[in-house]
């Protein structure tokens, strides 16, 4: 197994410090440890997601990731990771917690990071959960606007499995505002593009959205 490259800097810094003399040299390593520990922090955070997503029961330790990844981007200045850090914590408040108000400002601050550093995939998230709040406050037209953006950046990426979950989003949308043909049409669209690309799991939910708003 190859060891990441910022260990191996880490080492060469210690050995700098020790044997060397190097009066800069604890402050370069402690930087590259705080890097891999944030890069760590917030793939813990996203598996702890996942296996929410799954078991539907909190993690206390999902949240201390984020945070953690978050504190560790902003004091090393990282504002591409720290849009995803931010995003993260919006995500957790809004899908674990469903407390709107907590999520709000960390994607708002994901979304305008992400734009200024051109994070386009982190942004893709963000203004896709942007709209979801966007729709649960009644706005339509606005949460709309919003997930077409996410749909679009993810064309742009080539993340198709991405896109499929857009596209079922903005089905369910369509259909809260009675445009069922359109829903249909975004439905049969997103079936498509789930199957080329392998996603198991969002297949299931464009045929969950066709169940909620189907009535026999």
């Amino acid at each position: 197994m190859s060891q990441d490259p910022r260990l191996q800097r880490a080492a060469e810094l210690y050995h700098a410090a020790t044997f060397n003399g190097d009066p800069e040299a604890v402050r370069a390593a402690t930087g590259q440890l705080d890097s891999l520990e944030a890069d760590l922090a917030l793939a813990r955070g996203r598996v702890l997601h996942a296996a929410f997503l799954r078991d539907r029961r909190e993690d206390p330790r999902e949240l201390v990731a984020f945070e953690r990844a978050a504190e560790l981007y902003a004091a090393l200045g990282d504002d591409h990771a720290l849009a995803e850090a931010e995003f993260w914590l919006g995500c957790f408040h809004q899908v674990v917690r469903e407390d709107g108000d907590a999520a709000h400002p960390h994607l708002q601050r994901s979304a305008t990071l992400a734009r200024a550093t051109d994070n386009r995939l982190t942004l893709s998230y963000a203004v896709r959960h942007l709209g979801f709040a966007a729709g649960m406050a009644g706005d339509h037209a606005t949460a709309r606007l919003l997930l077409e953006e996410s749909v679009a950046l993810r064309r742009e990426l080539d993340f198709p499995a991405g896109v499929a979950a857009g596209l079922v989003a903005l089905a369910d949308l369509a259909y809260r505002d009675g445009r069922s043909d359109e829903a249909e049409r975004l439905l049969d669209e997103a079936t498509a593009v789930a199957t080329e690309c392998g996603a198991i799991g969002v297949l299931g939910w464009a045929d969950n959205t066709r169940e909620e708003h189907i009535r026999p």
